[in-house]
């Protein structure tokens, strides 16, 4: 497969997982930043070596074939993103542009010996599950702070916004993954939610709020 055969097999997996249904070619245009013209061809070739379904006007989804690839390269970009940060001290808003590149390594033997050399970890640095070899991966039950009740208490496990930006607000914050959290009220006005954390209480708005997940220990 060349690169960008395997950057459209992931992108058509992450949205897939978004409602479960067929992708439109107009959402994975606009995700690979494309013209949807480009983008029926490369899913005419990808269903050609049987990697992905297609009928036009119907969407696109992912063959079992075509999922297992998917699943490969993510697990390839998360653990290279588990090595950046553990091994190399990157922070975990500089290592996704990296892993970017190192995803398209094809040595399994060499990816292998890397999820051994890191004790074979089950997240990513933003909390995203790692899958194994075979594709399968442990799926938590997570929701963002902004869809929880008030007194929910859970520990933070993902980020739905994974850009630097972002990333270092947290670390400002000093907002980690591993942290529990307690929503302790929320503003109607403006959606704003009071959380505590590890160093002390403090005030979100509702754009952070929809973008931190909690793992949830005791909801309403």
């Amino acid at each position: 497969m060349t690169l960008s055969e395997e950057d459209y097999i992931k992108a058509i997996y992450h949205l897939s997982q978004i409602d479960n249904k067929s992708v439109a070619t107009n959402a994975i245009a606009e995700q690979m930043k494309t013209k949807p013209s480009s983008v029926t061809d490369m899913v005419k070739k990808l269903s050609e070596k049987s990697l992905v379904n297609y009928k036009k006007y119907q969407g696109v989804s992912l063959s079992e074939k075509g999922r297992l690839v998917a699943l490969s390269i993510i697990r390839k970009h998360r653990l290279w993103e588990v090595f950046l940060v553990d091994k190399l001290n990157f922070s975990w808003d500089e290592v996704h542009e990296v892993a970017e590149q190192l995803e398209h390594i094809k040595s399994d033997a060499l990816i292998d010996k890397l999820d051994a050399h890191l004790g074979f970890p089950k997240v990513d640095p933003h909390g995203d599950p790692i899958p194994t070899k075979d594709g399968t991966f442990k799926k938590s039950i997570k929701k963002l702070i902004s869809e929880l009740p008030v007194l929910s208490e859970g520990v933070c496990v993902g980020v739905n916004d994974s850009s630097a930006s972002f990333l270092k607000f947290l670390d400002k914050n000093k907002i980690a993954l591993g942290d529990t959290f307690k929503i302790l009220d929320r503003e109607e006005f403006d959606g704003s939610v009071s959380i505590s954390t590890r160093s002390g209480t403090i005030r979100i708005s509702e754009q952070i709020a929809s973008n931190l997940y909690l793992e949830i220990s005791d909801t309403e």
